[in-house]
């Protein structure tokens, strides 16, 4: 039997999963994170991404986070996001149109603080497009 540890992946609203995996892959702010059971603890920041888990039984299920927290514990994983949802549900013509607007608002600029919001607007919009690309490759 294969060593597991638990997973929890929660957004400001709902949580979005809970189960028992055997790996983790997450956007660290300094690079993508494997963990695996008994991993020393961590805590770390996330960065606009995708997450991955491998079920004890099943197939890699991939997850879009916005940023947040990512806890290690060596039998426990948990990643607190504002947004998270699963990468199936990424609506791309959304993040598509959010991309455009972000990017033409930091061409137009009123302000720092208008082109620093259009900047993290942009960021969250690419990285859940790169989501869906990577998601689509795996099919």
């Amino acid at each position: 039997m294969a060593m597991t540890m638990h997973v929890n992946i929660v957004s400001a609203e709902t949580e979005i999963y809970s189960g028992t995996v055997t790996q983790v892959f997450a956007p660290a702010e300094m690079g993508e994170v494997g963990i695996m059971p008994r991993h020393a603890p961590m805590l770390s920041t996330l960065k606009a991404g995708e997450v991955r888990v491998i079920p004890e039984e099943g197939e890699e299920q991939s997850f879009y986070v916005s940023g947040g927290i990512l806890e290690i514990q060596p039998h426990i994983v948990t990643i607190l996001s504002d947004t998270a949802m699963r990468a199936a549900d990424i609506d791309e013509a959304a993040a598509l149109e959010a991309k455009a607007r972000a990017e033409a608002a930091m061409k137009d600029k009123a302000s720092e603080m208008d082109y620093a919001r259009a900047k993290a607007e942009l960021i969250e919009a690419v990285a859940q497009i790169e989501t869906l690309k990577k998601l689509r490759q795996k099919k």
